[in-house]
């Protein structure tokens, strides 16, 4: 079984909780739209917003590249709260890691992602951003593949 997500074009939902430090997790909603061109190029882009919360929503914009073959890629992306952000990512057998680092960020802030595929239509992800050495938030949601 190969991976669906990142891999290839669709649309996906996602659901799950978000925490910030010292404070209650909170409902995540969102959706998210991969897409690829013919030299290898994938674009994804994601929106995430908070049910009942005043938390603002959060969008990210993806574009990465990824040879034929290979495990490992590259990518950047614009994030709404942390700007210019450059990133690698690896495609393991039964799950898609990602790091990444904000450009130009004083707080040295990054993050990390794990999608860990449960079938072709389903995959948990797990996430954390840090700032330095101290995690300030963390995700985890369940993303599942939308079907036309």
């Amino acid at each position: 079984m190969s991976h669906t997500f990142l891999m290839q074009s669709g649309r996906w939902m996602l659901e799950g909780n978000w925490l910030e430090r010292n404070g209650m997790p909170m409902p995540v909603k969102g959706r998210t739209l991969v897409a690829w061109n013919q030299d290898n190029w994938f674009t994804m882009v994601t929106k995430l917003i908070f049910p009942g919360s005043e938390r603002g929503e959060i969008t990210f914009q993806y574009r990465g590249h990824l040879d034929g073959g290979e495990r490992q890629y590259t990518f950047v992306l614009q994030h709404s709260e942390l700007g210019r952000v450059e990133g690698e990512g690896w495609i393991a057998p039964e799950s898609i890691v990602q790091r990444y680092w904000v450009l130009g960020d004083r707080q040295r802030r990054s993050g990390f992602e794990t999608l860990h595929r449960m079938d072709v239509n389903k995959y948990y992800h797990s996430s954390g951003i840090m700032a330095g050495h101290s995690l300030i938030s963390t995700m985890e949601a369940t993303y599942e593949r939308q079907i036309d």
